[in-house]
């Protein structure tokens, strides 16, 4: 269940009241008169099955209960109520199905904002990788894959995508490519100095079937970028964060990025090529396979009967004004 918190201006409460009482999936209305303060108004409350939240709170943006009042939305972790219960059974399909388009939407906009914590996890990332390759530790490798944060500013560029959002996709690639392109320089700068010690040359490249999977990138590196990206936009979609760690751990992006920059040091421009040839199939297969999983869940939801009208219900308790 959510929890929504609506400051409606009292002109607009008792419309938006009258839509609510006929939502499916809907409970625990509550209208709290001229309560609130800032912004001034009407308070309502009530609690609505995940599944059928979408077209509730687009009908509340309708009414501009968003630029005139305000909505917030929460999880309720925990609801002990037989009501509670019948509105879950009303609303169509799964809870963890559902995708709440706003949450999204607000989601990916903050995880493709170039932020200093973004670019630290990503030049860290980077660096952990680059070691991997120097030592041909596979648990380096994983170490780094784990901990790269790109995937937000992937799903945003799927996002984009779907609901043709232009500006969005441009904020999204600035991310990925300002981040790899600071991430990549730093660990480029740190090689060179490691060759200039004497701590790497260029014979550490060669013979560790390891991590050489990363700079011959195939039929099965694609293949497994759509899987993951279908992973990952499900796993967001649906919360699972332990099921995006098993999505980060499946591509090889940020491996790449480190081992570009090692081989860039070294002079080592066929694995450069490889490199970057195995990042570009990464992204464009996440993006791919993300996208269209987005358009799939929008599907199944508008047309296939999972959409959630605003019907009356035949309610079993009595309806109060």
């Amino acid at each position: 269940m959510l929890h929504v918190r609506v400051i409606s201006p009292a002109e607009r409460t008792a419309e938006a009241v009258g839509m609510l009482r006929q939502a499916t999936g809907l409970t625990n209305l509550v209208v709290l008169p001229g309560v609130a303060r800032e912004p001034a108004g009407d308070l309502v409350l009530f609690d609505i099955a995940r599944e059928a939240a979408n077209e509730v709170i687009e009908r509340l943006t309708e009414l501009g209960l968003s630029t005139t009042g305000s909505i917030a939305v929460e999880n309720v972790d925990l609801s002990l109520s037989d009501v509670a219960q019948q509105a879950k059974a009303e609303a169509p399909g799964a809870g963890e199905d559902a995708v709440l388009w706003e949450e999204l939407a607000r989601r990916v906009d903050g995880d493709s904002q170039i932020t200093w914590a973004f670019l630290a996890f990503l030049t860290i990332a980077t660096q952990l990788a680059a070691i991997g390759v120097v030592v041909a530790s596979p648990i380096l490798i994983v170490g780094a894959m784990v901990l790269g944060p790109e995937f937000g500013a992937i799903a945003a560029i799927c996002f984009g995508l779907l609901r043709l959002r232009p500006a969005l996709i441009a904020k999204a690639i600035r991310a990925l490519a300002v981040g790899f392109s600071i991430a990549i320089a730093i660990t480029f700068a740190c090689a060179l100095a490691a060759r200039g010690l004497g701590w790497i040359n260029a014979d550490i490249l060669g013979g560790h079937p390891e991590v050489e999977f990363i700079v011959k990138p195939d039929k099965w590196s694609f293949i497994v970028a759509l899987l993951a990206g279908v992973a990952g936009v499900l796993s967001i979609t649906a919360g699972k964060s332990s099921a995006l760690i098993g999505v980060f751990i499946s591509v090889t992006t940020v491996p790449a990025a480190g081992y570009a920059s090692v081989a860039l040091a070294l002079g080592a421009w066929q694995d450069v090529g490889g490199s970057a040839l195995q990042l570009a199939v990464n992204l464009a297969g996440m993006v791919v396979s993300g996208t269209l999983t987005l358009l799939a869940q929008h599907l199944l939801w508008s047309r296939y009967g999972l959409s959630t009208p605003l019907i009356h219900r035949n309610r079993t308790r009595s309806d109060h004004p």
